[in-house]
């Protein structure tokens, strides 16, 4: 029973498992990167004092900090993508119940199904993470960061550490997205499926107690000395992204009634982005976690030179934005994957509102307007965060509060999130459209 349930999910959402398989690789990547950077660091053949050296200037640090982003990226962006798509068969889990499974074997099943998208997806990130690597201790080589007898080695944990981080991510977020499907009765879970879900009584309260300690924490830290404060950073970033990852239904809600200011259109799309805004809240995440890192990362640097004078150097500016950058690229494509994972289970939604009467162009212009509320809320979330994280270090080490934000990285990430929204809501909606609507309801 559990092997034709799995086949016919599958089979039936080929596109639902896009989002995770996607995620899954890059994660696997990204740890990939991550072990093998450590070992090239470690194992190379340097003398006491080129060791002494960089260990003084952090370099021996820079596979494992990488490391440690690479698995915390991975566990917040791989459970919450794993999530959505088991999330989006409610109603297919509802008549697995009815038809006589019992809840222990619901989560079976749905455990296989995570097992069988990782397991594949890791494969194919291992050796993308491989080259990767090569490239990364390639640059750290060539920018004079590490001596010349640094050389890419292979870590021997690869395979065991890439899978225990994107299999156990994966079926802690299929599992945490099964619990109240898998324990409602058939009747009660078929209902639920054919509406909106309630507002959680669990999950708001604790993204609110999320929220609060990372903007407690900012507080703290701003009156410490810098390099506390700097250490602090990565927990307030924390707290805050899993806040905003649990409220993003709330923040969706209430962003929603700015689209009715664009007329018709616009009040459809607030009203579609209210009925689902849990399912959209799962992009929430990965887009606040990509505004959140580049604009931390820039502004910081940009507000650096602008009180100091001073430029940050070749070999420092390349470290620290290459690797910005690949967690940025990996929580934008995590995004329009979510995105498009949620936009392909709306088919019947899209072809009934032609049935109606709705024109293909009036159609496309309701989701338009639904990714220009996404885009908003990720952006001013994101904003929230990096400022969170931002300020206190702004404080202790130069001693100001004002960042400098330079107005082409503005204009730059605004645009950005814009493009990636629309390429996970609009693109796919438009190839959509493109079939009649007769054939999508058959």
């Amino acid at each position: 029973m559990n092997s034709g349930m799995i086949r016919q999910a599958v089979r039936r959402n080929p596109w639902a498992f896009l989002g995770p398989a996607t995620t899954q690789a890059l994660a696997a990547a990204l740890v990939t990167v991550g072990l093998c950077a450590m070992a090239s660091l470690d194992g190379a053949p340097l003398t006491v004092a080129q060791r002494a050296r960089m260990v003084e200037d952090g370099s021996t640090d820079a596979g494992l900090l990488f490391l440690i982003s690479s698995i915390y990226l991975s566990v917040l962006i791989v459970g919450v993508t794993m999530g959505t798509a088991i999330g989006d068969q409610a109603r297919d889990l509802a008549l697995f119940r009815t038809v006589g499974a019992t809840p222990a074997r619901t989560r079976r099943a749905i455990a296989l199904q995570a097992g069988l998208v990782a397991v594949p997806a890791t494969l194919a990130g291992v050796p993308l993470g491989l080259l990767g690597g090569a490239a990364w201790v390639h640059g750290l080589v060539g920018h004079g960061i590490v001596p010349a007898e640094v050389t890419f080695r292979v870590h021997g944990g690869v395979l065991p550490i890439a899978f225990a981080v994107t299999v156990g991510t994966s079926l802690l977020g299929a599992l945490i997205a099964a619990i109240r499907p898998s324990r409602l009765r058939p009747a009660m879970a078929l209902a639920e499926a054919a509406v909106a879900r309630g507002r959680g009584r669990v999950r708001t309260p604790l993204g609110l107690l999320l929220v609060a300690g990372g903007s407690t924490l900012s507080v703290v830290l701003s009156g410490l000395d810098a390099e506390t404060a700097d250490n602090g950073g990565l927990l307030v970033m924390l707290s805050m992204c899993f806040g905003t990852g649990l409220l993003g239904p709330v923040l969706l809600r209430v962003a929603a009634p700015v689209a009715r200011l664009i007329g018709p259109a616009g009040r459809v799309a607030a009203d579609n982005v209210v009925a689902r805004s849990r399912s959209l809240s799962g992009a929430l995440v990965p887009l606040t976690l990509a505004v959140g890192f580049a604009a931390f990362t820039i502004v910081i640097g940009a507000t650096t030179e602008h009180v100091t004078g001073v430029a940050m150097g070749g070999a420092d500016k390349w470290l620290t934005y290459s690797g910005t950058g690949v967690y940025s690229a990996f929580a934008a494509v995590a995004g329009v994957n979510t995105l498009i994972t949620v936009m392909r289970a709306r088919g019947r939604d899209l072809a009934v509102m032609r049935l109606v009467g709705a024109t293909q162009g009036h159609t496309l212009t309701v989701v338009i307007c639904e990714a220009l509320v996404v885009t908003a809320t990720a952006l001013v979330a994101g904003a929230a965060v990096a400022a969170a994280t931002l300020l206190p270090l702004l404080h202790t080490a130069l001693g100001t509060w004002v960042p400098w934000v330079p107005l082409p990285f503005l204009i730059g990430v605004v645009v950005g999130t814009a493009a990636l929204v629309l390429a996970g809501l609009a693109l796919p909606a438009a190839v959509m459209l493109r079939r009649p609507p007769i054939e999508v309801i058959r």
